[in-house]
């Protein structure tokens, strides 16, 4: 408890709400700041078993009471039609094996009553990387992404034509070893991430110190001549 304070207080958020875990099941820490509007937030868990009724009728009681700003987060445990099981949307879990036993998901969902989405208009869900958890973390940004916010990483396709581009990345991607799949993959994602980004910058560096070199040259031949 004492480390997630930790990251609450380097957040600069001023209240916090634990449950703690039974072992390694369960528990939740939610974090926030007093806002200039009141809403309802919704943290759900879905019943793991085919038969949901009773838990949706329970939700829909719950829209009753809280429909006028409310907003839904959490694992349904449901998928909305066959597109969102192996198909092509955004999966949310996995059961982290390969080839012909991978079964992806998208069970983790974001809804929102209409008055809730007329306060934040420019909403944006996304997905962040599974690290530790057999499912992927999704992160709400209420008022949009701004400027300052850190853009998409992308792999550059001119990075291939650098001679030392494939050596960097195997030397990052073997780096890690980490004794779970799931941390040890998350792991290897993100030290090739900064890596990569770190080498193109010392690379864009000394490209453009030689540029600086060879436009000095020029104007030195040209105020000659």
């Amino acid at each position: 408890m004492r480390y997630l304070e930790k990251i609450k207080m380097k957040m600069k958020l001023e209240h916090s709400f634990y449950v703690e875990p039974i072992g390694l099941a369960g528990g939740l820490s939610l974090w926030w700041i007093k806002g200039d509007s009141e809403w309802i937030c919704t943290f759900i868990y879905g019943p793991p078993y085919k038969d949901q009724k009773e838990f949706w009728e329970f939700m829909k009681n719950l829209r009753n009471d809280h429909g006028d700003k409310w907003l839904v987060i959490g694992d349904s445990n449901v998928v909305s039609s066959q597109d969102e099981k192996n198909g092509r949307c955004s999966f949310t879990w996995s059961n982290q094996r390969s080839d012909d036993e991978a079964i992806l998901e998208k069970l983790d969902r974001v809804l929102c009553s209409p008055n809730w989405n007329i306060l934040f208009p420019k909403v944006v869900a996304m997905l962040d990387i599974a690290m530790g958890s057999d499912y992927a973390p999704v992160i709400i940004h209420l008022h949009g992404l701004n400027k300052n916010c850190k853009k998409e990483f992308k792999f550059e396709s001119k990075w291939l034509l650098e001679e030392d581009c494939t050596s960097t990345i195997q030397g990052s991607w073997e780096s890690i070893s980490q004794p779970r799949n799931s941390h040890r993959f998350g792991s290897k994602l993100r030290r090739t991430k900064f890596t990569l980004l770190r080498w193109s910058k010392l690379k864009d560096h000394v490209k453009n110190q030689r540029k600086i070199e060879l436009h000095r040259r020029i104007e030195h031949y040209q105020g000659n001549n």
